[in-house]
Formats: C-alpha cells, sequence, structure tokens
C-alpha cells in the first residue's frame, strides 16, 4: 500500500487513516504476549495505545501499556521527517513491564535525568548496572528488535523511501545498530577510536579503575560495561553527534567492536 512520503503527509490525513497506518507499526507480539485487542486496542477493556500525530506536525509518537495507570510503556516510538526529507527515529524504548525497576531516569531532588544527560541518579545506575541492564534502561528490554525491524521496514518502503536514520543515544545502542545492518552517517570514524581507546595501553583503558563502580579495569572487555563507563564520562564529552541509517534489503556488515561481547 503506497502512503505518503512523509510523517507530515501521514498527519493530514483523517483521524481514522492515519490512526490505521500508524497502529500497522505495532508488532504481532504486543498482542499476543500482552493480550491487547487487536480491533479495539485496548487491553482489559482500557486504552492501551495512545497517538500523538497532529496535523501540521512532521512527527509522530505511539505509546503502548497494558495499563494507563503503567508508568512505563511497552513501547514507545517518536519519528520525524528530517528537513532534508528522511525519516529518522528520534526514540524507541521497549520495556519489560514485569521487570524490576530501577529509578534511572529521577535524580534523587525528583528532577528527570534525561537519560543521564542533565542529572544521575548514581545509586539507581549502580542497581541497574549491576543488574545487567545498560544506560538509560530503567528496566529489561524483551529483545524484540530482530522481530519488529521487517514490520518497520515495510513501513518505510511505503512511504516510498529506501533507507531510515537513527541516532543511537549511547554506545552500547550503536553497536546493537551495527548488528543490524546500520551504518554510520556520522560517528564511524569516533567508534573506530574508541574500540582502539580501550584495548589495553589505550587512552581510555588507562582510565578505568576500581575506585569507580563505572569503570572497572575489566571494563573494557564488553559492550555493555564500556557503556556505562562512556556515560560515566571517561570520553571527556558526552557520546552525542552519532547518527546511523539502514538502507532497506542492504545490511552494512559494520563492525567496530569485533567479537564483541555483550
Amino acid at each position: 500500500m503506497a502512503l505518503p512520503h512523509s510523517i507530515r503527509g501521514i498527519n493530514e490525513l483523517p483521524e481514522p487513516e492515519k490512526r490505521a497506518i500508524y497502529t500497522s507499526l505495532l508488532p504481532d507480539w504486543l498482542y499476543t504476549d500482552y493480550n491487547i485487542d487487536r480491533a479495539t486496542l485496548t487491553h482489559a477493556g482500557q486504552p492501551a495505545v495512545w497517538l500523538r500525530c497532529p496535523a501540521g506536525s512532521r512527527a509522530f509518537e505511539i505509546t503502548v501499556k497494558q495499563s494507563p495507570a503503567e508508568i512505563d510503556p511497552i513501547l514507545y516510538l517518536n519519528m520525524a521527517d528530517t528537513f532534508n526529507h528522511q525519516l529518522i527515529v528520534l526514540l524507541l524504548v521497549v520495556n519489560d513491564p514485569k521487570a524490576p525497576r530501577f529509578h534511572t531516569d529521577m535524580d534523587e531532588h525528583g528532577n528527570r535525568t534525561h537519560f543521564g544527560t542533565s542529572s544521575r541518579n548514581l545509586y539507581a545506575e549502580r542497581g541497574a548496572m549491576n543488574a545487567g541492564l545498560a544506560p538509560g534502561q530503567v528496566r529489561a528490554g524483551l529483545r524484540v528488535f530482530k522481530r519488529s525491524v521487517p514490520i518497520f521496514e515495510q513501513f518505510v518502503l511505503d512511504m516510498g523511501h529506501e533507507l531510515f536514520l537513527i541516532e543511537p543515544l549511547a554506545y552500547h545502542n550503536a553497536i546493537v545498530f551495527e548488528k543490524y545492518g546500520f551504518n554510520y552517517m556520522r560517528g564511524y570514524k569516533d567508534m573506530l577510536w574508541i574500540h582502539d581507546a580501550f584495548q589495553p595501553g589505550g587512552d581510555l583503558h588507562h582510565k578505568l579503575t576500581l575506585d569507580n563502580p563505572f569503570r572497572q579495569p575489566e571494563a573494557w572487555q564488553t559492550v555493555r560495561k564500556r557503556s556505562w563507563a562512556i556515560h560515566d564520562g571517561i570520553l571527556g564529552h558526552p557520546f552525542t553527534g552519532f547518527q546511523m541509517y539502514r538502507r532497506i534489503g542492504t545490511p552494512a556488515g559494520v563492525n567496530t567492536f569485533p567479537d564483541a561481547q555483550w
């Protein structure tokens, strides 16, 4: 089915049409695993899917929860048009609602941490890290990215695009996106440098220390622990400015962390 070429074009459609288009992005596992009614988009008689796609906007948001009272979505997707008429995923979040929650999103004063970019909750972060989570996570994920990619790619193709963009918020996100065929618009050389600098004798390896739980000496060996060290500021600057793209049907084969362990 051919769709408008832009998010803004979809947002100009009548409400029932754009709702049908955007909810087509919801993968089957949401309905089967979480008992969401496909016809009514409800769970136990309550709304389970929320859309924000106002006419005139270049973006849309879709949020899925089992209950309106839940704090965290099972799935959240925010996507937009770029100024040069590409499609970009601004944020994708998947949470296991049954997993323990770590309040890394709020600091000790009750302020939002914005994924640790404006402030941090070190106590919650240590708990999350020790439980196997990566920076930015409040709960464990569901390991469904691979199953969801084909649905998303079909949506992009139906809009008449051959690729889409995404901006990794953290080091581990970039490595995961590499695994699923993404290449770099910006940041490839930086990722190579990070890998080299974490090797024994490298600039970042020298900064690992027993004195800091986020920079333990063995952190260079795994994706997740490297990401925590970077989140902790080991680069000397935030992990920003990275942009990646996925060309539909053509995995890039990029690998900046050979033989990576999670």
